[in-house]
């Protein structure tokens, strides 16, 4: 670039990548993101430079790299006969103001870690990067539903895109196959919105057909309290007591029996969250099914946590997953997604749950459970190198993607939250997602890091790619009222989801009333919430509620 231009450019914003058009029938600015300057691509020999062909197509050897332009996104295409492929890696020359602030997202929940960042202290920004420098704000992100694991990053002279095609470690074999990588998508704000509405307005672009539920759905979950140790007698003692502070009949909360009710495997007997398989119950259940009528019996409807991709003790070495770090246990084996036939097991798991009368099911670990790491711990890679799944054919993304979609299929209509999910992957999917890591029944600093964060930065999600579950008040006699009662506040009057896990002898006369008042609340539908100091405040205490101007004190 000529000095002269560099100098001039130096100060600018992202917005100067965007290319506007005037769409007359709807009266407003179009936004897409101009051709990239340079593609590489990341294969087991290394990275390499693609040759431009013409604007359109990129190549290098075997590998081509096809761009389809459309009115609001630039779509990626990528061909790959013989070369095993790791990453694709898309550039943009540009300067960035150092003034920006820069917002990305997570890549299945967050973990109390999410906020504007400067420049120079961004890293990976997984799905997309908003960009707010004074009034204006610029936004550059992927589809929903991609098929490759996607992330941004940007420093002072450059934007890039990744796309990781990987199989497990290793880079994927796509055969004679066209891989629809990724559909790039932009915006910038109109006038007189502010960066929130812009963001929000985004996420409805990225995810074309949220899936939603019918009404706000609200209830209890006896997780924060239990901790696994429970029973279907403390599940009915926990429902009873709840539901006789449920004003709305209308619009009935669930009761959602989470870890623990499932058989036990004989290596682990006494691990809540690993089963011997999840089709059948432990002893200290029974029958499920009467279980579900004597919840619906108290007023509630009935809801039930599971762990799809749990194996049994016994199951064929050939249907598992390799070990890898961190899933390297031989009493914890687990199903290789990319096994038909696994699948199929897991699609029983959510019609046995629906034959039940079950009306919600929560499904958990799968993302550990496929890549063996935690979401904070993906910042070099999003899992260990070197192994493959069964069929080294399909990215991540796309076995992930099938596995979501085979148990969108068999739920049906059984509302179904995806609990450490890929966020991106899971939005027009699922109706709820629970966004951020766990929040606590036994310190309050864990539910202020993890649910007011993740609420704080992702409402911008809520109801745009599903319905946002910051996840449960743990109301017990370790955490103070007067903390818990402001989180509870928080929930009932966002328009998110409210699951209260109430330890039965923490609740008095006071937090009755309140939860009861919460209830009702969290059974209207209500106005998205807005963080107002989110720009500045990782925690956010200054909110929009009901068109109210409410603070919080988090401390």
């Amino acid at each position: 670039m000529h000095r002269k231009n560099f100098i001039r450019l130096s100060g600018a914003s992202l917005g100067s990548l965007l290319i506007s058009s005037y769409i007359k029938a709807e009266g407003k600015k179009n936004h897409s993101i101009k051709l990239p300057d340079g593609i590489s691509v990341q294969t087991d020999s290394g990275w390499f430079t693609l040759q431009s062909l013409n604007q359109n197509i990129w190549k290098h050897k075997d590998v081509v790299v096809e761009l389809k332009s459309a009115a609001d996104s630039i779509s990626v295409h990528v061909k790959s006969p013989a070369i095993s492929l790791k990453t694709v890696k898309l550039s943009w020359k540009y300067p960035i103001s150092k003034t920006a602030q820069l917002l990305g997202d997570h890549w299945e929940r967050t973990y109390g870690d999410v906020q504007w960042k400067p420049l120079n202290k961004t890293a990976k920004m997984p799905w997309y990067v908003i960009q707010h420098d004074g009034s204006s704000t610029n936004c550059f992100g992927v589809k929903t539903g991609c098929n490759t694991i996607c992330y941004w990053q940007a420093n002072t002279d450059e934007l890039s895109l990744s796309l990781d095609t990987k199989t497990g470690g290793d880079g994927v074999r796509l055969g004679s196959r066209t891989l629809h990588a990724a559909d790039i998508i932009t915006t910038k704000n109109e006038a007189n919105e502010n960066v929130f509405a812009t963001g929000r307005r985004f996420c409805k672009m990225m995810c074309g057909k949220p899936r939603t539920t019918s009404q706000p759905v609200y209830g209890i979950n006896d997780w924060y309290f239990a901790y696994g140790n429970n029973s279907a007698e403390l599940i009915l003692q926990h429902t009873s007591l709840l539901a006789s502070l449920v004003t709305d009949t209308s619009n009935r909360p669930f009761s959602v029996i989470d870890a623990g009710w499932a058989i036990k495997s004989p290596l682990l007997p006494d691990d809540c969250c690993w089963g011997d398989g999840f089709a059948a119950p432990n002893s200290k259940f029974g029958d499920m099914s009467k279980l579900a009528g004597q919840i619906k019996q108290l007023g509630m409807r009935p809801g039930l946590w599971t762990r799809p991709l749990c194996a049994r003790h016994d199951d064929k070495p050939t249907l598992l997953m390799p070990s890898i770090k961190q899933r390297n246990d031989p009493k914890n084996p687990l199903l290789d997604p990319t096994i038909e036939e696994n699948i199929e097991r897991v699609k029983n798991y959510l019609i046995t749950y629906k034959h039940w009368g079950y009306e919600l099911v929560k499904h958990d670990y799968t993302t550990f459970d496929i890549l063996g790491r935690w979401g904070f711990e993906m910042a070099d890679d999003i899992t260990e190198p070197n192994w493959h799944f069964n069929d080294n054919s399909k990215t991540n993304a796309e076995i992930i993607l099938h596995l979501y979609k085979s148990i969108r299929e068999s739920a049906g209509d059984t509302y179904i939250i995806g609990c450490n999910t890929v966020s991106h992957l899971s939005a027009g999917l699922f109706e709820l997602n629970r966004i951020g890591d766990d929040t606590s029944g036994n310190e309050w600093g864990r539910t202020r890091k993890m649910g007011v964060n993740t609420l704080g930065f992702r409402m911008v999600q809520h109801k745009a790619f599903y319905e946002a579950d910051g996840d449960c008040v743990g109301l017990t006699n370790k955490v103070p009222w007067e903390k818990n009662k402001q989180w509870m506040q928080l929930l009932a009057e966002s328009s998110a989801p409210l699951f209260i896990s109430a330890q039965p002898d923490a609740v008095g006369e006071e937090q009755k009333q309140f939860i009861k008042k919460s209830f009702a609340q969290a059974a209207k539908p209500q106005p998205v919430a807005e963080p107002l100091d989110w720009l500045t405040d990782q925690l956010p205490s200054l909110w929009k509620l009901n068109g109210q101007e409410v603070h919080f004190d988090w401390s």
